[in-house]
């Protein structure tokens, strides 16, 4: 490809974090040992909170009367959209009983996890959308226990925003707790008594280590890494949304990697050149992140063509994927690594971030090679069943009884010759020579 760099990123260098990886497990065995008691500590300690961790009926109620009613409303709207989509999502998931052969009757079934831990953030920001997108989509699978959890700070307790979506969306348990203890919190049934069968939600790399070091003991969304956007963008798009789309992603983080890929070289650099003035323009906090993560991870790359853009963009593979550009369904069709695709100017990544209707729990660092986002099908287990008859049991006995003793496998093999000579025992059948080929 012939690819030009406008501007390149310039990562600095990490030592290999050894120390995560440690204190998350030294935390976990703790948690795993020492049960609540651990838990309290942690969050005296981390949190600063000396509250209850079970966040009770009153306290949800407190928080409600603290918002306005203008926040409610925009809460429930973003509720309303993320469990339609959901919806959406679940009745396009099937059961089904088919009959592969007479006799041979198999199917599928839909079943909810039993328990769901939704870890929803609140760091940096008050991250009230990310209750919804987990919370409310666990609703609409089903789950019969969901167990929420954020961080307390301090005094202050949990942000009553995040306390008002975990309810509306149908938590049954809300936790204040943040951090690896919460993680094990959640896989350990602590406080709710309920463990979790999955866990879901972004976290700080504490938290996304205790989720890949608990993996198999609890199911898990994604490892989820930095918040990375990328933006498509030919000649007629509009360089101050451009600017401001890729900046307005870039506050999430200093390691916030954003991306353009053009086919304009002049839009690239009208780009560039307006970027600036839209950093200097944000708050302090976000004003800090987004300039580290615009000189440290961005990149500004030309293409020569829409073909060869689409082909970097795929090699990206970003958590969100803007396309701002001409013929918005070649692109649509062609396009096939992204955590979520936002098409035209009319669309933002914010929006699917806060209420549009689609998850914004993504893949990271490349994931959305192999994985989608966050959906309601990640909460519910398509499982299979089979019953056979006695005439089907006879077709189906012989083979598997040749393919088991192909592949050495005797006791496989035997489990269909035993049904066989009871069902059958007047006939003779060719079942095989163990390892014959």
């Amino acid at each position: 490809m012939t690819i030009e760099y406008l501007k390149k990123a310039n990562p600095p260098v990490e030592a290999y974090d050894r120390t995560t990886s440690e204190t998350v497990n030294r935390m976990l065995d703790d948690v795993r040992t020492n049960g609540e008691d651990a838990v309290r500590r942690y969050a005296r300690e981390l949190d600063g909170w000396n509250g209850e961790i079970v966040v009770s009926e009153a306290t949800l109620a407190e928080a409600e009367k603290k918002l306005s009613p203008l926040v409610k409303e925009d809460l429930r709207f973003a509720r309303d959209r993320v469990q339609e989509f959901a919806k959406r999502q679940r009745d396009s998931l099937h059961e089904f009983e088919a009959e592969l052969i007479p006799g041979l009757l198999t199917g599928q079934k839909l079943i909810p996890c039993n328990t769901a831990g939704c870890y929803v953030p609140g760091g940096r920001y008050a991250h009230a959308a990310s209750a919804i997108m987990s919370v409310g989509t666990a609703a609409v699978a089903g789950v019969p226990n969901i167990v929420a959890t954020s961080p307390a700070h301090k005094e202050l307790g949990v942000h009553p925003a995040i306390l008002y979506a975990a309810k509306i969306c149908g938590a049954h348990t809300v936790l204040a707790l943040g951090g690896v203890h919460a993680v094990a919190s959640l896989a350990f049934g602590l406080f709710s008594g309920h463990q979790a069968d999955i866990i879901v939600g972004p976290g700080n790399r504490y938290v996304a280590e205790a989720k890949r070091t608990l993996f198999g003991r609890i199911g898990i969304d994604i490892v989820a890494g930095p918040t990375e956007s990328a933006v498509i963008a030919d000649a007629t798009a509009d360089p101050d949304i451009v600017a401001a789309d890729l900046i307005g992603q870039a506050e999430h983080g200093p390691d916030s990697p954003v991306w353009l890929i053009t086919t304009s070289r002049e839009l690239g650099q009208a780009v560039i050149d307006r970027v600036p003035a839209v950093i200097a323009a944000l708050p302090e906090i976000a004003k800090n992140a987004a300039t580290a993560a615009w000189r440290d991870y961005a990149e500004v790359a030309v293409c020569s063509t829409r073909e060869e853009a689409a082909t970097l963009s795929d090699q990206y593979a970003s958590e969100h994927l803007q396309v701002l550009a001409e013929d918005l369904d070649w692109w649509l069709g062609r396009l096939t690594n992204y955590g979520s695709l936002f098409l035209g100017e009319e669309t933002t990544v914010a929006y699917g971030d806060k209420c549009s209707g689609p998850n914004h729990i993504l893949p990271t660092r490349g994931a959305a090679r192999y994985t989608g986002g966050l959906s309601v099908g990640k909460f519910i287990k398509t499982v299979t069943y089979q019953r056979l008859t006695r005439q089907a049991s006879r077709t189906v006995g012989q083979v598997a009884a040749r393919i088991s003793r192909l592949e050495g496998m005797e006791g496989h093999a035997r489990t269909g010759d035993v049904r066989l000579r009871k069902y059958y025992p007047e006939e003779a059948f060719d079942l095989g020579t163990l390892g014959r080929h």
